[in-house]
């Protein structure tokens, strides 16, 4: 005979979004936060601006979804096949019941440290005010001198000469070389910055004892530097930490003129591009930002001498007919009472006009709706009727005796209680049996 399972070992049976929950609780309970160290594979940027991918290791793989606000925070573009770190949260994705990891930050892996040391320097400075926008400076639109500072052997230098030869060859530049690497970078682009600041209008303009407090004093043959751009191509963080320099950072914080900064490619940031009052994603943007062609300046001027001929000579013909107005005028005065008149009358005649067309149209709307009203009214009673008739037949099938005449009878014991449970019998008892043709004296024999 079969014996049913102990309660003890029956295992407790769930509803599939209650487990995948409990799951998740679990696992927010048990890791998180959590880091994690792998390979990116699949990764997809989705339109809605979130992120998906897999991080991968020679031993397994989980999936992971980045959402928008934190994608927007990425300083580099992330690619199939990169290491990575990633911090974030485990979590269950409910809908499929997959594991995913619910990524808030990622940096490439092995730069931990440095982007650790970033981001505390970042912090100080953006507390202290020097990342502030209300300070930054516009781009002079004509500047007489550009200043640049980068290493002699960089290819940026070239990119931003090609630049600038192309499109201002009558703009002087004076190039501040030092290094845009290694150790003695920082100390070589603070001296090349502050060279160039003796070369700005606001320095040249002081007295000589400023020029020797700094001791150096500005070659008057030079010319005047009125931006000054501060470039070098990409690299990894390592390759840019000396752009990550605090002394530095100060420094431009006291260029008298505004610095554009054009270090590594569109998605690397250092803390010269948050200092700088305009940060340009690659060292020949920074050029081209202050360097108009000369053909958009010459074309600048004649459309602005045709403007102004062309003004000039609107003005003219505006007064003269100005003045031929007034003179007719004042030499016949009944001829403006006589077009006064004109006006009047012709004012008068399109109110009238426009009054009966007005009426004429909502006559005609009262007509059509006059016509209209029998259809609708006709249409209105015929809905209503069906709508009737369906509640008729709805009403029917909710009758009762339908379900006796399938074969079902509805008992109840003397005093007329329905009987709907064995419980409410007992053997011997009489009850009444309802038919769909009439009622029939039972008497309970046994009860199962």
């Amino acid at each position: 005979m079969f014996e049913p399972q102990s309660p003890v070992l029956t295992p407790r049976i769930w509803q599939v979004g209650a487990l995948c929950r409990a799951i998740a609780d679990a696992l927010d309970a048990r890791f998180n936060p959590v880091a994690v160290r792998g390979e990116i594979s699949g990764f997809s940027r989705a339109s809605s601006g979130h992120c998906y991918f897999s991080l991968k290791d020679e031993s397994g793989q989980i999936r992971c979804a980045m959402f928008r606000r934190a994608a927007t925070l990425l300083d580099f573009s992330p690619r199939d096949g990169e290491l990575v770190e990633v911090r974030g949260r485990l979590g269950v994705y409910e809908p499929r019941g997959d594991l995913q990891l619910i990524v808030e930050s990622v940096i490439r892996a092995g730069q931990g440290a440095l982007f650790e040391q970033f981001l505390k320097l970042k912090a100080k400075l953006e507390a202290e005010g020097l990342f502030d926008t209300a300070r930054k400076r516009p781009l002079p639109m004509m500047p007489r001198g550009i200043g640049v500072v980068t290493s002699l052997g960089a290819a940026a230098l070239h990119d931003v000469m090609t630049a600038l030869q192309r499109r201002v060859p009558h703009i002087p530049v004076v190039v501040a070389p030092a290094s845009v690497q290694g150790g003695n970078a920082p100390a070589e682009l603070i001296r090349a910055l502050s060279n160039l600041y003796l070369l700005t209008p606001e320095v040249r303009g002081l007295e000589p004892d400023l020029a020797k407090k700094t001791r150096k004093k500005a070659d008057d043959s030079a010319p005047v530097i009125d931006v000054i751009l501060l470039v070098r191509g990409g690299g990894s963080i390592e390759d840019l930490w000396a752009f990550n320099d605090e002394q530095l950072a100060r420094t431009m914080l006291q260029s008298p003129v505004p610095i554009i900064c054009g270090v590594g490619h569109e998605t690397d940031f250092s803390i010269a591009d948050f200092v700088a009052d305009l940060r340009a994603p690659t060292p020949t943007a920074a050029a081209e930002l202050v360097a108009q062609p000369r053909e958009v300046w010459l074309g600048a001027i004649d459309g602005a001498a045709r403007r102004l001929q062309d003004a000039v000579l609107r003005r003219l013909d505006q007064q003269s007919q100005r003045l031929d107005l007034t003179s007719s005028r004042l030499g016949r005065p009944s001829a403006l009472v006589g077009r006064q008149r004109l006006r009047l009358a012709a004012s008068a005649q399109r109110l009238q006009s426009s009054s009966l067309h007005f009426l004429k149209q909502r006559q005609q709307d009262l007509q059509r709706l006059q016509n209209a009203l029998p259809d609708a009214m006709q249409r209105t009673l015929s809905r209503r009727d069906e709508r009737l008739q369906r509640a008729a037949l709805r009403l029917g099938l909710l009758d009762p005796t339908l379900v006796l005449q399938r074969g079902y009878a509805w008992l109840t014991s003397a005093e007329g209680k329905t009987i709907t449970s064995v419980r409410q019998t007992q053997v011997g008892q009489l009850v009444r049996g309802s038919l769909a043709d009439g009622t029939v004296e039972l008497t309970v024999v046994k009860i199962d």
